[in-house]
């Protein structure tokens, strides 16, 4: 028995995929075929949106409120454990007080609950703390 080789053209899917979509557009001329996806968020999407804008603005507040809260306790003589809870008092409690008294965020257990309040910041909170707490103590104990 004799066998046949038989040759296969190699098809370029690409290519053949974007002939289909120029005739499809030739007979539909009226349909849209590529939409803009940013004109359309979903639910979902603009929930997340708002949660983040939340979450950078308490960020942003935890980094000045670190730096600040360093300064006023080295300068006001705070010294070992009372820097100490001077620090913890500032990292658990100011979060609450700027969510609900300044940017009056609304308090909603599935979407807006206590961790999304403490979590944004914590580590540029405690890093900027303890940068202007050491350098300010320092500086106070050379001059």
């Amino acid at each position: 028995m004799a066998t046949k080789k038989r040759s296969k053209k190699k098809v370029d899917v690409r290519k053949k995929r974007s002939k289909l979509l120029k005739e499809r557009q030739k007979q539909q001329p009226e349909q849209e075929f590529l939409v803009d996806k940013k004109k359309f968020k979903t639910e979902k999407e603009e929930k997340l949106e708002i949660r983040l804008k939340k979450e950078t603005k308490l960020y942003w507040v935890r980094a000045i409120t670190g730096a600040l809260s360093a300064f006023i306790g080295v300068s006001i003589g705070l010294v070992s454990w009372s820097l100490f809870i001077w620090m913890v008092a500032f990292w658990f409690g100011f979060p609450f007080f700027t969510s609900f008294a300044i940017f009056r965020f609304e308090y909603d257990e599935e979407e807006w609950n206590w961790k999304n309040i403490i979590m944004p910041g914590i580590g540029i909170f405690f890093f900027l703390f303890m940068i202007v707490a050491v350098i300010l103590y320092t500086l106070q104990i050379i001059g």
